[in-house]
């Protein structure tokens, strides 16, 4: 068994299935290079963690090639798809769709090519179902082509293999609460990072997500003032400004509601961190030991 201290990963994220979590995330070491594909935890208490299991080898589908990242497992139906950022073909970034039978994997592409346009540099795209049980994917249209970085969102096929409409604008980077991000000093760009959807009480639809602040790397929130996916979306005060952040949210066994995230936001330290969490009804927020 292993603990969180020595669990080098990034944008962990959280399944909960037959009395066990399983953990995935992006490898930390060499991240931004080749890192061969995504692995999983398996768990019961938060704290100690079996060995890694690979449940996707990136090379032997030509997809290691640069980013291999933030992979997130969702069960739809009777299947568990893996969203994950992968390099095309022309070198820009995408969200590409993985199915499994199994949360153990192995998992194989669902989706042929990225879900994403395939001339924008897109990443962290997660999976969100609206009331009719129909998928949609919410990702970051990246700082690095448009400076401003955008959230945006696209309905799919419900076996995740190709959008079913162009992309919709939710947001921009800038929009962040009290427009405070942070800039890139060197070229001014605004980022958008790690976007998760959660409905919380009063039936109130919640995105959290990551960007640059004062403080370092943040966990946003925002909340949808329309109920649905498309908004209208409010900034709300962020969650964790110490430099953490690519956050979700999941269920404990007994019921209560758990942050998942790294921190800090730096080779080689990142590591997973939870933090039990309060829904008010009108904000999600961490209940400080």
């Amino acid at each position: 068994m292993i603990e969180n201290k020595d669990i080098h990963i990034r944008d962990p994220f959280v399944l909960t299935e037959d009395g066990k979590y399983f953990m995935y995330g992006t490898r930390g070491a060499n991240f931004g290079q080749w890192t061969g594909g995504f692995d999983v935890y398996v768990g019961t208490d938060l704290r100690n963690w079996s060995d890694p299991v690979q449940v996707f080898d990136s090379a032997a589908f030509g997809m290691n090639k640069g980013a291999n990242w933030a992979p997130e497992v969702h069960k739809f139906g009777d299947k568990y798809y893996l969203f994950a950022t992968f390099e095309q073909e022309n070198g820009n970034r995408g969200t590409y769709a993985l199915v499994s039978d199994s949360p153990l994997g192995p998992f194989v592409p669902a989706s042929k090519g990225a879900l994403t346009p395939q001339d924008w540099w897109s990443l962290d795209g997660t999976l969100f179902t609206d009331d009719k049980g129909d998928p949609w994917l919410v990702f970051c249209h990246e700082h690095v082509q448009i400076i401003n970085g955008t959230m945006c969102c696209m309905p799919l096929e419900k076996d995740m293999s190709r959008p079913v409409k162009a992309p919709q604008l939710l947001f921009y980077a800038i929009d962040a609460y009290g427009a405070v991000c942070h800039p890139d000093r060197e070229n001014e760009h605004f980022v958008t990072d790690g976007p998760f959807m959660w409905r919380g009480k009063n039936d109130r639809l919640y995105m959290m997500w990551s960007t640059g602040m004062d403080t370092g790397y943040c966990q946003c929130l925002a909340v949808s003032e329309g109920g649905g996916v498309e908004g209208p979306w409010k900034q709300l005060p962020p969650i964790f400004t110490k430099d953490g952040g690519h956050g979700m949210l999941f269920r404990t066994f007994s019921g209560g509601l758990m942050l998942a995230l790294h921190c800090p936001n730096c080779q080689p330290d990142e590591r997973p961190v939870f933090y039990e969490m309060e829904d008010t009804g009108e904000t999600l927020r961490i209940i400080e030991a």
